[in-house]
């Protein structure tokens, strides 16, 4: 059956006004719905079924891993919320919390002695950016496991991390935290950390965007309930899994 041109362009106009009717619905409902940890509800649930797929993929096998960079080369620093620049790094002590609701649990602070004295780790990974871009990169430090294992961490199913002066600050799940190639990393390609990458301790998790790699740690807590992290309060995908 032939359509007529003018029949075809009511039912173009129909499918477009049909189109921009459905987007507007949405909208007015991503708008009107009450955020949740800086994304709307329906949002949020996107996210939370996104990150419990993942989770589901998550297992020891899911590694990166890459030839090492050149010693000493400088990588792309992205990032400097939470590097203050008054920060002395000879006054650094790192802030241990065993359960953030209990304060009777053990809450200790370590030096960088005392994390340098720790069995050491090498690793070479792609780091990857939420934002699109990637690099290659080397670390030295130690496994996260590691460290549980010398202070008789037992762990909760959240890792809290936050930076010194406490402006920036990341929550993970203990399963990604645990994970071999998860380092508490005080060198980059080959040399000590510089401030602008997070002297004097960095978190590096390959399965996970930078968003999560924190640096300049100064606070690691442990909790039952799922600790505030800075880009999901302000929309991101709150697991960030690669």
């Amino acid at each position: 059956m032939t359509i007529s041109p003018r029949r075809r362009t009511w039912i173009s106009f129909s499918f477009l006004i049909g189109g921009f009717l459905a987007f507007y619905l949405v909208w007015s409902r991503l708008n009107s719905a009450e955020p949740i940890e800086g994304a709307p509800a329906p949002m949020r649930q996107v996210f939370e079924l996104n990150g419990r797929v993942w989770k589901s993929l998550f297992n020891e096998r899911k590694r990166s891993e890459c030839a090492a960079p050149t010693k000493g080369k400088i990588p792309r620093v992205n990032g400097k919320i939470g590097l203050d620049a008054d920060f002395d790094a000879k006054d650094w002590k790192l802030e241990i919390v065993a359960d953030e609701q209990d304060p009777a649990s053990p809450h200790f602070s370590v030096t960088l002695q005392d994390i340098l004295a720790l069995p050491r780790t090498d690793t070479a990974t792609n780091f990857r950016c939420i934002e699109g871009w990637s690099e290659d990169m080397a670390f030295a430090g130690v496994k996260f496991s590691e460290f549980m294992k010398a202070y008789n961490l037992r762990g909760k199913p959240y890792v809290g991390l936050e930076t010194v002066d406490g402006e920036y600050y990341v929550s993970i799940d203990l399963e990604s935290m645990l994970h071999s190639q998860t380092l508490l990393a005080y060198e980059m390609n080959g040399e000590p950390l510089k401030p602008a990458n997070g002297a004097p301790l960095r978190l590096v998790i390959p399965v996970k965007y930078g968003i999560k790699n924190i640096k300049r740690i100064g606070k690691i807590f442990f909790s039952d309930r799922r600790p505030p992290d800075y880009w999901a309060e302000q929309g991101y995908d709150w697991y960030a899994g690669l």
